[in-house]
């Protein structure tokens, strides 16, 4: 049986999570020539801070209560740097964003989602999605964003738990 992802895992370290993904991005950014600014950073923490999806406004109250002064403009515009890195990715069903544990690879993912407490949890891409794409191309239609969302259960809450990280 293949092993859960971590934000599905008892006992996940969500704090070094964080940390694993703030390190990545700021490799990512240094090798790319671009700046993590502080903004940036902080958008980025609260977003892997929770492994559900945020909007915009939830990211901008989240920094409000950590004493930030931000208006969602801003927010949009750092979440726009972040998602063209390859650092997040836009959930299009819940126009809210992730975090990315690939950082700065720009690929197609496939999503679990629990209906019951909203974690995310992100797959590789996998053959059957390569296959997907080769047949789009096949047909010269270019694909510039695939996403694969599974609605359903995590096993915490399948079995009446409290899965949060």
């Amino acid at each position: 049986m293949r092993q859960a992802p971590a934000a599905f895992q008892r006992g996940h370290d969500h704090d070094q999570c964080v940390h694993d993904a703030l390190n990545a991005a700021i490799v990512h950014c240094r090798q790319e020539g671009t700046r993590l600014t502080p903004l940036r950073r902080k958008v980025l923490q609260a977003v892997w801070r929770s492994h559900v999806p945020l909007g915009a406004y939830e990211i901008c109250d989240a920094l409000v209560a950590h004493g930030e002064r931000v208006l969602p403009p801003t927010i949009y515009r750092a979440l726009e740097f972040l998602e063209n890195n390859g650092l997040v990715h836009r959930m299009a069903s819940r126009n809210a964003f992730i975090g990315c544990n690939q950082p700065g690879a720009h690929h197609h993912g496939r999503y679990l989602i629990c209906s019951a407490c909203g974690l995310v949890a992100e797959l590789p891409a996998g053959d059957n999605m390569d296959r997907f794409i080769a047949e789009a191309h096949a047909l010269n239609f270019e694909a510039r964003s695939v996403r694969v969302e599974a609605v359903g259960l995590c096993a915490a809450c399948a079995a009446g738990g409290d899965s949060g990280p």
